[in-house]
């Protein structure tokens, strides 16, 4: 989508502005989408959970997923350049934490290596949901880490008697960015529409020294091959009945950003994504809900030379069914039981020769059947989940590799027992399996933005993974707070270990060789840490504040640390609300992060990250009208994330200020 076509839609979002009611979005009660009960987020057993909405959300978007979620509790960013940054949630990355797209798979490939942008667009969703522990596990055996679960309404379950929506339009200095994005909602008669779409232009951005922390010359002052442009155009329309709804949508996204190695090479991402939604209240018998849910996703990107030469090109094609069937009360019991379905064709192939140089076409489908369970005893709310998955890994038979499979069962118990006002303790139990992923079982060549030869191991086991976690926390009252306590042992952990051996493209010892050896290997692991939360005044008018603190570590047992395990931090937010004005200080301290894998060498120093934010809303017509200003690394700090694999070369931003305006109507 063209910068021309995203203008003239903001123009038609102010033009319909006049003639439009303010759909009011502020509640204290927020519904978690991903949630299989369906509960607020107060009501959450079997894991902590954080939703990003409104104004809250609006203010930490950036340029990609971990930039808009990294200052999150427990929630790291792996910090790859602008335009890839995935979260990393307690210490746990990649295929290991699902991203989700209003509670389907993304199914992209950023799980495979850091330099994979998600293919997810935030600055049109409505909502971003953060799932930890236990009840993320629902959504895939894969999801030990948790799940992220992006909102944005593309296919509508409520009629809009009105049109409304909202359009925004920003710049940032520190790297020039150029952004308008932009929803809308409205209705003929009984059918439902929704539009969407943004478009984002920007440079490299300016850094605050040297790129390298151990130098004193060399490149400086901006990061190269650090810009990103991203286009993404999105519609849905449903049909609402009394009975339920029938719904469909499509998303069209193109994104190009710079790899901010010493290569300088850039990636070309395309997708386009097909989805349908359908719900039927009160279908038969104890049920009240039959929701189905089908997603398909044509995703491709192709790595390349800073003269546009093409090196590798990665395609992923998904077809994801979700079908499930919910009760509100049988025998005092609610929850729902479901089926899953994803059959996926993925394969990293030489752009020159065609030949799977990286990773060979694979064909995998996974067939599972879960089921949650919520109940009241006395004081005491239990609830219990399982999910049983079949997973197969089947290579072209041209490679002449194994075809796996995978027997996989996860199950999840929890307790929350009220006390006080608001007070209540929560504790779960859970024992998860995950398959061994395409790359980790059978890649065997170069990849050229990380610079690493990656050699895979068909013979790699089931990964098991049991995790323990308890909690105090209140939920009422102008005071809320937590404190999480977690811990997992992982059985057959899979990890990329690096031999420091330098090689050529084929693979061939060569100590002027550009990659280094990395092999798929498995070790017994533990993660464990803790986060603690006390916020006051966080909806209200007048002062708010909120303080936290989280730590996170992981290790291979008598192997040492995990690799890009996360830093300590601690921060402090301080709110003031009145009338229109929205302003907020935050402080965000990590600690040096000297706990290193025998395969990282680079000590990360400590930074505080301080950022402002101020927000003025009015009325406008039947409108309201929000200009908004950040500034961002108030500091100046030179800020390197410890979850970074180019945390020793690629410093994050310099201080920065952000301005712009938004309408709701």
């Amino acid at each position: 989508m063209s910068l021309k076509r995203s203008i003239l839609a903001c123009a038609v979002c102010a033009a319909f502005a006049p003639i439009s009611a303010f759909a009011q979005t502020s509640s204290t009660v927020v519904t978690v989408s991903a949630n299989p009960l369906g509960k607020d987020e107060t009501m959450q057993i079997l894991s902590p959970t954080k939703v990003l909405s409104g104004s809250e959300l609006r203010s930490k978007i950036g340029s990609s997923l971990g930039e808009t979620l990294g200052s999150e509790l427990g929630v790291s960013a792996s910090g790859f350049g602008a335009g890839a940054s995935r979260p990393i949630i307690r210490g746990l990355e990649g295929p290991r934490v699902k991203i989700l797209q209003n509670g389907m798979t993304v199914a992209d490939v950023s799980g495979l290596s850091n330099d994979h942008a998600v293919a997810s667009e935030t600055a049109s969703s409505q909502q971003i949901e953060i799932l930890r522990g236990p009840a993320a596990l629902l959504y895939g055996s894969g999801a030990i880490g948790g799940l992220v679960n992006v909102v944005d309404g593309r296919i509508p379950t409520s009629i809009s008697k009105q049109l409304n929506g909202e359009a925004e339009i920003k710049y940032a200095s520190v790297n020039a960015e150029k952004s308008a994005s932009f929803f809308l909602d409205g209705s003929v008669d009984d059918i439902a529409l929704h539009f969407d779409g943004n478009h984002r232009n920007t440079d490299d951005y300016k850094i605050p020294g040297y790129a390298d922390a151990s130098a004193q010359s060399g490149i400086k002052d901006r990061l190269p091959s650090s810009f990103t442009r991203e286009r993404s155009l999105g519609f849905g329309a449903s049909l609402i009945q009394s009975w339920g709804h029938l719904g469909a949508s499509i998303q069209d996204m193109s994104d190009s950003y710079g790899i901010p190695t010493d290569e300088r090479s850039f990636i070309d991402l395309q997708q386009t994504r097909y989805d349908i939604d359908a719900a039927v209240y009160r279908p038969f018998l104890i049920f009240d809900a039959f929701k189905f849910k089908l997603g398909a996703t044509d995703y491709s990107h192709t790595e390349k030379m800073p003269d546009g030469t093409p090196v590798t090109n990665f395609k992923n094609r998904a077809l994801e069914t979700r079908a499930t069937l919910s009760h509100a009360n049988w025998n005092g019991w609610e929850g729902s039981v479901g089926i899953q379905t994803e059959n996926t064709n993925f394969s990293a192939l030489a752009a020159s020769t065609g030949r799977a140089d990286t990773v060979p076409t694979t064909r995998s489908t996974s067939n599972a059947i879960f089921i949650v369970e919520q109940k009241n005893f006395g004081t005491v709310i239990a609830s219990g989940g399982a999910r049983f998955e079949n997973v197969e890994r089947q290579p072209e038979a041209q490679f002449q590799l194994p075809q796996r499979k995978f027997n996989l069962h996860s199950f999840s118990l929890g307790a929350m027992l009220p006390f006080g006002d608001g007070y209540a303790l929560v504790s779960s139990l859970s024992s998860a399996q995950r398959a061994p992923t395409t790359e980790e079982l059978y890649s065997d060549g170069p990849h050229e933005s990380t610079k690493t030869f990656d050699i895979g191991d068909h013979h790699l086991k089931t990964e098991n993974s049991k995790n323990f976690e308890f909690a105090i926390q209140k939920t009422s009252g102008l005071w809320h707070g937590k404190v999480n306590l977690f811990i997992n042992k992982v059985n057959n952990y899979v990890y990329g270990e690096i031999n420091g051996l330098q090689v050529n493209e084929e693979g061939e010892h060569d100590v002027e060789g550009e990659f280094t050896q990395r092999f798929w290997k498995q070790a017994a692991a533990t993660i464990r840490g803790g986060e603690a939360e006390l916020a006051y005044n966080q909806l209200g008018e007048g002062f708010s504040f909120r303080t936290f603190a989280d730590t996170s570590r992981g290790s291979l047992d008598q192997r040492g640390v995990l690799p890009l395990q996360p830093a300590n931090r601690v921060g402090l937010d301080f709110g003031y609300r009145h009338a229109g004005w929205r302003n907020t200080l935050s402080i965000l301290h990590a600690q040096r992060q000297d706990r290193l894998a025998a395969s990282e060498s680079f000590v990360t120093p400590a930074f505080t990250k301080v950022d402002v934010n101020v927000t003025y809303t009015h009325p406008y017509m039947n409108a309201q009208l929000t200009w908004f200003a950040q500034v961002k690394n108030l500091l100046n700090q030179d800020i390197r994330l410890a979850t970074s694999v180019l945390k020793e070369s690629v410093p994050q931003a310099m201080r920065g200020l952000i301005v712009g305006v938004r309408a709701s109507f």
